[in-house]
């Protein structure tokens, strides 16, 4: 998953930032509130872990502002990224008024990093409506595992190439454009091209070639992957 997550304490900052990337996940941080209705505008995420009190903008004596400012801002933009508020204002009312803002789930500090990390989990099952466990022919993904496997012996994949599949598989049988998947698998200072994307698509599909699924194109719409109807697919079908 590419994950924002928003947060002014430098050492919880970095110990989740490291935690997050250790599982597999790309993780963009943001420190203040504006730069995280900034990164929350312009790149597309899987999932926001938001803190609450946060300086407006940056500077040692920036007023404190509110994480939900940033939250409402995105729900009234349309924008239904799922959202993890993690907080150490964790009354019942201060809950109530995040759930109200447009949060998804609530923990409160301190907390698990194991915990975020299955939140996470729910957050994205209940948003795509995908399933901890899938298969497609003999291509399965366990997504707590974060592990790929291709006959029952795991698939071990370049990174680049995981994060594509990983995207196509959540959900599975989604049209995913070119755009939206150079958009979650670029960092903010190199982007990643059409030619490199359609590579990994290419070396996926070798992989994949009589595994019972495969990544069809669809012309100017995008890629899915989905059940193979036959074992011999031209590249590019």
């Amino acid at each position: 998953m590419r994950i924002l997550l928003v947060e002014d304490d430098a050492v919880l900052l970095e110990m989740m930032r490291r935690s997050l990337q250790d599982a597999g996940h790309r993780v963009d941080t943001a420190t203040t509130l504006a730069q995280a209705d900034h990164f929350w505008r312009v790149q597309p995420f899987d999932a926001v872990l938001l803190d609450l009190n946060l300086p407006a903008s940056d500077g040692a004596h920036a007023a404190l502002g509110n994480g939900l400012t940033v939250l409402r801002a995105a729900r009234a933009r349309g924008d239904r990224t799922p959202v993890l508020v993690l907080t150490a204002r964790n009354r019942t009312e201060e809950r109530i008024a995040g759930l109200d803002a447009g949060a998804d789930d609530y923990l409160g500090k301190p907390f698990e990093l194991a915990e975020v990390e299955a939140r996470l989990r729910a957050l994205v099952r209940r948003t795509h409506g995908t399933d901890d466990h899938f298969e497609i022919g003999a291509l399965a993904l366990d997504r707590k595992a974060r592990r790929f496997s291709l006959n029952a012996t795991v698939l071990d994949l370049p990174a680049r190439e995981f994060e594509v599949l990983w995207e196509l598989m959540t959900p599975p049988g989604r049209v995913i454009s070119k755009q939206t998947l150079s958009d979650k698998l670029s960092d903010f200072d190199e982007a990643l091209g059409g030619n490199a994307l359609e590579a990994f698509i290419s070396r996926l599909r070798k992989k994949l070639a009589g595994s019972g699924a495969s990544i069809r194109t669809l012309r100017g719409l995008g890629y899915v992957l989905e059940p193979a109807t036959g074992d011999d697919l031209e590249p590019g079908s």
